[in-house]
């Protein structure tokens, strides 16, 4: 049994893996800050979700706070897992400066902690959002990311060179994985198979921006036994989790109204500037490093989804952005 820092515990993708690795046998230590990023009420559900298990401990703890970190550092642990982060591509712009330090900051806290005690294996969340918006696709860990088009991609960006300093200077095992549009079961109420879901129930008007372009959208239980995987050595590794199967946007709406047996109200919008077109994954490297594919169908993926949505109605349908 090996014992493991998730940080984000409470988050979509991170509570996700901190089960997965429960149901392993595994020891984890949660911490989460439970800001108000989104709706707090959400995580607090999926914390809920952990906390009948003897082998998970949580401590809301903020990855600025390096003082409180610390602390948590004593039970000694055989890897970090930093899922972590204040995230979303547009609400990066109204506030770019939390996005620096929670992401950034908060990645070399983390890092200086494993250096200082001795943890050899750092694992770091990044994002197809590094990119930008003038890569070649499908996407491959060796694209120009020198021109990301929001804070938050710039501060993952960030965050990756510097676990790839504390990997050359401190010899800690690194991988670093970039995910592509991460959706299912209790997902972030900002990410767009959310909004469009709770629309479309609540005979609300559904925003789509511009012609809605393409995503690589990749379920998050694929997501999760992805990082699962990359806890193993690798050196220092940047590996994309996507589907590889990229779709419209407005194919994934048509999924959703043919599940809900409801027809959506579209209001077309322009397409905000940090918003990139379409997303790909190339997942080769996934593949042969880590035997990893994903195995959930975008339809199957779609339905766990509405479905969620649906049996947690009455109160998922006042959650805020």
């Amino acid at each position: 049994m090996a014992n493991y820092l998730v940080t984000g515990c409470a988050g979509f993708i991170a509570s996700r893996v901190t089960r997965l690795l429960l149901d392993q046998g595994h020891q984890v230590t949660g911490i989460d800050d439970l800001s108000d990023g989104y709706d707090p009420r959400l995580k607090h559900w999926r914390l809920d979700q952990l906390r009948d298990v003897e082998t998970f401990k949580f401590s809301q703890t903020d990855l600025r706070d390096l003082n409180r970190l610390a602390e948590r550092f004593d039970d000694g642990f055989d890897a970090v897992v930093n899922l972590g982060a204040r995230a979303g591509v547009r609400q990066s712009v109204e506030n770019p400066w939390i996005y620096a330090e929670t992401n950034y900051t908060g990645t070399l806290n983390l890092l200086e902690l494993c250096r200082e005690f001795g943890v050899k294996k750092f694992v770091l969340a990044s994002t197809s959002s590094v990119y930008g918006d003038d890569t070649t696709p499908p996407f491959s860990e060796d694209a120009a990311t020198s021109k990301p088009l929001s804070p938050y991609a710039s501060s993952k960006k960030a965050a990756e060179t510097l676990v790839y300093s504390y990997h050359y200077l401190h010899g800690i095992d690194a991988t670093v994985f970039r995910f592509f549009t991460v959706f299912g079961p209790a997902g972030r109420p900002d990410m767009s198979i959310f909004k469009f879901t709770k629309a479309i129930v609540e005979d609300r008007p559904l925003t789509l921006f511009g012609d809605g372009g393409s995503r690589d959208f990749t379920h998050v239980d694929d997501v999760a036994r992805g990082v699962v995987a990359g806890i193993k050595p690798v050196g220092y590794e940047i590996i994309n989790l996507g589907s590889d199967h990229p779709v419209r946007t407005t194919h994934v709406i048509s999924l959703i109204e043919k599940r809900l047996g409801k027809s959506a109200q579209v209001v077309v919008a322009d397409r905000p500037p940090v918003d990139v077109n379409s997303t790909w994954a190339d997942i080769s490297k996934a593949s042969s490093l880590l035997d990893w594919k994903p195995q959930v169908s975008l339809e199957d993926g779609v339905a766990s989804a509405v479905d969620w949505y649906l049996a947690n109605r009455d109160w998922a349908k006042d959650l805020l952005e």
